[in-house]
């Protein structure tokens, strides 16, 4: 199982910079790839080409870039060309973000996501893979060659959770990137599901790339308690409280890595025996002395 880490998204007239530097500091540490989120600051794809161009060796992915307020083609012009500045090391996550922000905040209809997906992939997948799009579906048309360099190599992943995606993922992806998704629901669902899409259509077994807080100490409950604070809003979005319910968690801080060094080495052990391809940390509480005990266990 690979470990990346997971970039809470710096602030200020310096974010660049910051995340710059924590990117450089994660490739240091050993990490084998560093994710970022695209919410309502930065670009995240933007953000990467900028930055990631700068430290060279580490895997550099989005978890994730919503697909509704951009044409695939768009994205995957955008995307090729953040994959050339990185000398193709982009890891391309999308997703369909939820309905509070897609009708709500941009104003586009959410009805049948899983359709959304299939005909976004459609065009999607064969413009990132140097290959023409032609395709008319019902939310979506395409007729477009892109001449952008860094096609070919680039993994495409979707953030599923349900059924009808995580079959999206393994038929047409390169697999998934979860979030709040814990060791039993991959084993019982995402796993199972995602890997036997891939194997009938003939595919390689996909990834599935597992993102959870962590948090490295002897007082596990006052961790705990600490990420049902920051991570309170997700058990409120449908798609994460089902993942939650699955798992039989109350809330986020029933999913967070949280213990001592041996306690949250076994839970890593369970997240890759259950099928984590790549763990990828999004460490919440950081002081120097929990940092050094979080990359020891680690690594």
């Amino acid at each position: 199982m690979r470990v990346g880490l997971f970039i809470t998204e710096p602030k200020g007239p310096d974010a660049l910079g910051k995340l710059r530097d924590r990117i450089a500091r994660g490739a240091d540490d050993g990490f084998s790839s560093a994710w970022i989120s695209n919410i309502f600051g930065l670009d995240a794809l933007t953000a990467l080409a900028v930055t990631g161009s700068q430290v060279p060796g580490i895997e550099l992915g989005t978890a994730v870039v919503p697909s509704y307020p951009r044409h695939p083609a768009a994205l995957a012009q955008q995307a090729l060309t953040v994959n050339a500045a990185l000398d193709g090391r982009l890891a391309l996550g999308i997703g369909l973000s939820h309905r509070v922000v897609i009708e709500d905040m941009y104003g586009y209809g959410f009805e049948r996501p899983a359709r959304h997906m299939r005909e976004y992939l459609s065009v999607l997948l064969p413009l990132v893979r140097g290959e023409r799009a032609d395709f008319d579906g019902e939310t979506l048309r395409a007729h477009v060659q892109l001449s952008t360099p860094g096609a070919g190599d680039m993994p495409v992943l979707i953030a599923a959770l349900a059924p009808r995606m995580l079959k999206l993922a393994g038929e047409k992806a390169d697999g998934t990137v979860l979030w709040m998704t814990g060791p039993k629901t991959v084993a019982g669902h995402v796993a199972p599901a995602v890997t036997e899409a891939a194997r009938a259509a003939g595919r390689p077994a996909p990834r599935i790339v597992c993102a959870l807080p962590v948090c490295v100490t002897d007082d596990a409950d006052a961790a705990r308690a600490r990420a049902g604070e920051v991570f309170a809003g997700y058990g409120d979005l449908p798609s994460y409280r089902a993942m939650l319910d699955r798992e039989g968690a109350a809330g986020p801080a029933d999913v967070a890595i949280t213990g001592n060094e041996d306690e949250v080495a076994a839970q890593l052990t369970a997240l890759a025996e259950a099928g984590v391809t790549d763990f990828v940390a999004a460490e919440y509480v950081r002081d120097d002395d929990r940092t050094r005990r979080f990359l020891k266990t680690l690594f």
